[in-house]
């Protein structure tokens, strides 16, 4: 490699991402990073999804002066919300193979790319440009957003490196991060890890590259979701129609108005242990927060939606079963408690061992329940019983209702809203508003690999 790093024809952008939303209206396109001097010189790695091209799939396109192409796409389909992705593209233009001027690797494995341009001999990539700007999340002028988490950037400017210098396979063969100090970052190279929640734009280490500026993002933005240990967020995937809107890197959830149920679940099912998370109600009192929060088991074809007025809390073919808050109040099958009202945390914690689902509001247990004890919890054990086989897992649930709103659901990762206290699980994962009951975890899948 060369030490010099401007010449834009060498160079190796590693970084770490999960998802939260696939697309939005208007704008199909999540940048992962940009690079250049403006919106007619400048190479972009983005996700795309859309009529022309509906798989998720990864684009690198490259704007050289007016002079448009893309490098290809990925044949890879960034479809898991659950998850996360770990993208190299490594970049030698010097090579006289044209195949191996542009590699990306997606956890670990090379790609294979469709649609390939490849850049001629020793072309100029943007990247690396000593005049330019780069973006991480977005592209020039702060649109076309990424939407989840990122972690773990590192561009090395001069270098074509193998994704081996940023991750490796562990004992279960899962690719996880590993100490980059000995990646040579080059002239305008820069390593970030967000570690500092006061300034989330911080350069760990670089040669020349100052601090990023940021863009709507503050302290708050900071989460506990990680490479390592990934939480429970949304499913866009288990979305039962168009109407729900998922924001917020999947901790928030609506609807466009439309007519009757939507309903969405969670991403981490489990089928053993003990679980809690927390919901925030929206805070308008113009708003009917007519949401029903609760579990639906995972081979369950009744939930979370079903044409006829199936929903959650509403299980099998029954309507008189099931539990879940409404127009505040909570409803258990039998009849109402004093439920959430406006602006009001809803807690929740699953305990799977003992088949019961305990609901609570603003620090205080329901019914005279209390999850640690296992005492006055409501019994799910029967709940499927009217439903093949059974269910062996179930995941947290919701349904709004059309126009209505969940304002922040929290599993521990990230909560979009400010909390008044960070309280953690046993094992020291979480942030929670309130302190999860004795003996039960945030949804993470450290936490899962152990009591899940």
């Amino acid at each position: 490699g060369r030490t010099q790093g401007d010449s834009q024809q060498k160079w190796t952008y590693s970084t770490w991402f999960k998802r939260s939303e696939f697309s939005y209206t208007g704008e199909p396109y999540q940048n992962l990073f940009c690079a250049g001097t403006s919106t007619s010189n400048y190479c972009h790695a983005y996700l795309r999804a859309d009529a022309s091209y509906p798989d998720n799939e990864l684009f690198i396109y490259l704007d050289n002066g007016g002079s448009q192409y893309w490098f290809g796409r990925t044949q890879h389909e960034f479809r898991d919300t659950s998850a996360w992705y770990h993208l190299v593209i490594a970049v030698d233009t010097t090579l006289s193979t044209a195949n191996d001027r542009v590699k990306v690797y997606v956890n670990g494995e090379l790609q294979s790319i469709d649609d390939r341009t490849n850049p001629t001999q020793n072309a100029s990539t943007r990247v690396g440009d000593g005049g330019g700007k780069f973006a991480i999340g977005a592209i020039q002028g702060n649109s076309y957003q990424f939407n989840g988490y990122i972690a773990e950037c590192v561009l090395a400017d001069g270098y074509q490196y193998a994704p081996t210098e940023f991750g490796k396979f562990d004992t279960n063969n899962v690719w996880v991060p590993v100490d980059v100090s000995g990646v040579t970052l080059g002239g305008t190279g820069f390593y970030m890890n967000f570690d500092d929640s006061s300034n989330l734009g911080k350069v760990q280490q670089s040669n020349n590259q100052g601090n990023f500026s940021k863009y709507n993002i503050t302290s708050v933005d900071q989460a506990t979701d990680t490479p390592t240990n990934s939480f429970c967020i949304l499913n866009h995937s288990s979305k039962t129609n168009g109407n729900v809107k998922i924001s917020r890197a999947g901790t928030y959830g609506s609807t466009d108005g439309g007519s009757g149920w939507c309903s969405i679940n969670a991403t981490h099912a489990v089928s053993k242990g003990k679980w809690y998370w927390e919901v925030l109600f929206y805070n308008d009192p113009g708003d009917t927060n007519t949401v029903m929060i609760g579990v639906a088991g995972t081979n369950d074809p009744w939930i979370p939606h079903r044409s006829g007025g199936y929903y959650t809390g509403n299980v099998a073919t029954s309507a008189s079963t099931g539990w879940y808050f409404v127009n505040g109040g909570i409803y258990n099958g039998t009849g109402t408690w004093t439920g959430p009202g406006y602006g009001d945390m809803a807690m929740v914690a699953l305990d799977m061992d003992n088949k019961k689902l305990y609901f609570g509001v603003n620090g205080t247990w329901r019914n005279s329940s209390n999850p640690a004890t296992n005492t006055n919890g409501i019994n799910i054990g029967s709940q499927w019983s009217g439903v093949s086989g059974g269910t062996d897992s179930v995941v947290p649930s919701f349904s709004i209702y059309q126009g209505n709103r969940i304002e922040g659901i929290n599993f521990g990762g990230y909560y979009s809203e400010t909390l008044s206290s960070a309280a953690q699980d046993v094992n020291g994962y979480g942030n929670f508003e309130y302190a999860p009951p004795s003996g039960f975890y945030s949804l993470c899948t450290k936490n899962i690999a152990e009591f899940g």
